[in-house]
């Protein structure tokens, strides 16, 4: 009987394992080539550019010919801990800047009301706005809310606002950002800064958590939407440190949802960039420093706990990964649908990655088996074998290249430790996969999405 039972798990071990080393060495590959490409770029740059001109700063940066007022969109729901806070450093770090901070409420959540009127009461920059239904609804509907009393502003004081800036409510933001903005605005329609987590806080296993953000982070703001520039593609949202033009954003105003945003979506922002790449409009990912050679980004603390962490990429698998094969369909040239196409594959990946965890279970098992005469060892067959030292090769490259990118933002020892959290952000890719394909189905028939939040926390200044 034991026999037997090994003899059957060797069956499935061969196709389990024949599927996963098929399916890392494809996504092994694509992630090969935007590296090659990324250095590429990098050398070519580095010598046609950079070697006759200075980098720019935002020291150097010429203001705009043109400048104009920004409108800053800040939703909020049960974001009272942190959403004061937030816009007092706003308002410190943007004191020279011409801009108006609308701030989305609801009727049922007075904590959050109380916080940003206390703030309100005596800054006319910042502008308190209230959802006429409970929430939470999703953010995307708070965002048209936010866009209908922009408006209301513009026929109030008679003045047209340039651009609508993106941010949540536990931004940290950097003081040049505003101009920033009102500089590139005038060149493209969609500017995305980039993001930075910041490190985590508390017990190691918090910590370990949190920073498994730095790392996917530091590497895709670092590497990959450069290279997803560069090749001509559309530039995706991050819905945070985001600027849009407004003629960009009226164009594409539904009056059945009271704005530019699509209330049924839970990536709005992400699909922004794309409806307006749609448009043959341009994007552009800007990763510049200020005087002190500081990279212009926006930092925030991301959620610290696993699960808190699996809602919060499940909601990101279920808009890009899930829905966004049939909303935003495959528009655009090769290089188009070869970035849609790996915004995609998050969780067909995390699937891949359980076949593959679930063979080395198997492996051990029949390892085991054969110690006690119930079988022979597993022997791969020249073909697996051959999938298995590409892999291992693979992996190498990709826990190298990221340890790389995170010592460049966060110094040598957040670098190393981006190498062990990668089994970690593995695990809570798994669990998210498993949710958002749940909750995908669930809204297939019929049952709608809503803002499924973390909660937030915001630094000490």
């Amino acid at each position: 009987m034991g026999e037997a039972l090994i003899a059957f798990l060797a069956i499935v071990h061969h196709e389990v394992l024949l599927f996963a080393v098929l399916g890392l060495a494809i996504g092994g590959a694509d992630d090969f080539l935007v590296d090659v490409l990324f250095l590429c770029r990098r050398w070519w740059r580095n010598i046609t550019v950079y070697s006759r001109h200075p980098r720019m700063t935002t020291a150097t940066l010429p203001a705009s010919p043109q400048p104009g007022t920004i409108a800053v969109f800040v939703p909020a729901w049960g974001e009272a801990d942190v959403i004061e806070p937030m816009l007092r450093n706003a308002l410190m770090q943007w004191q020279q800047g011409d801009y108006r901070i609308f701030v989305g409420t609801y009727p049922n959540d007075y904590a959050t009301r109380a916080a940003v009127a206390q703030v309100a009461k005596d800054e006319p920059r910042v502008i308190l706005c209230v959802n006429d239904r409970p929430g939470p609804t999703t953010k995307a509907d708070c965002l048209n809310l936010l866009w209908r009393n922009m408006l209301r502003e513009e026929s109030r004081t008679g003045r047209r606002f340039k651009a609508v800036t993106l941010h949540d409510a536990e931004d940290v933001v950097h003081a040049d950002e505003i101009r920033l903005f009102d500089v590139m605005i005038d060149r493209f329609q969609l500017v995305q800064l980039p993001v930075l987590p910041l490190p985590g806080q508390g017990g190691w296993w918090s910590r370990a958590v949190a920073n498994h953000y730095c790392d996917e982070f530091a590497e895709s703001h670092g590497k990959f939407l450069t290279v997803r520039e560069a090749m001509g593609a559309s530039m995706p949202s991050a819905g945070v440190a985001c600027a849009f033009a407004r003629d960009a954003l009226e164009e594409l105003v539904d009056p059945a949802n009271g704005g530019p945003f699509d209330p049924v979506s839970l990536t709005e922002d992400y699909e922004m960039g794309l409806r307006i790449a749609d448009q043959g409009r341009r994007g552009v990912f800007v990763r510049m420093r200020d005087a002190k050679g500081e990279l212009v980004a926006t930092r925030e603390f991301f959620p610290d706990g696993f699960w808190a962490a699996v809602r919060q990429k499940a909601r990101w698998m279920v808009g890009i990964s899930l829905a966004g094969w049939d909303r935003m369909g495959w528009q655009g040239g090769p290089m188009e649908w070869w970035m849609r196409i790996r915004d995609r594959r998050a969780a067909l990946a995390a699937f891949i990655l359980f076949t593959a965890y679930i063979a080395l279970l198997l492996w051990c098992i029949i390892l085991v088996g054969a110690w006690f005469g119930l079988g022979k060892p597993y022997q791969p067959t020249p073909l697996v074998e051959a999938l298995l030292w590409v892999n291992f090769g693979f992996m190498v490259w990709r826990t190298g290249m990221r340890a790389i990118f995170v010592s460049r933002s966060y110094g040598w020892r957040y670098g190393l430790g981006a190498i062990p959290r990668t089994l970690l952000a593995n695990f809570i890719a798994m669990f998210a996969a498993r949710r958002a394909v749940a909750l995908y189905i669930d809204s297939l028939f019929g049952k709608p999405l809503v803002w499924d939040k973390t909660q937030h926390r915001f630094p000490q200044m």
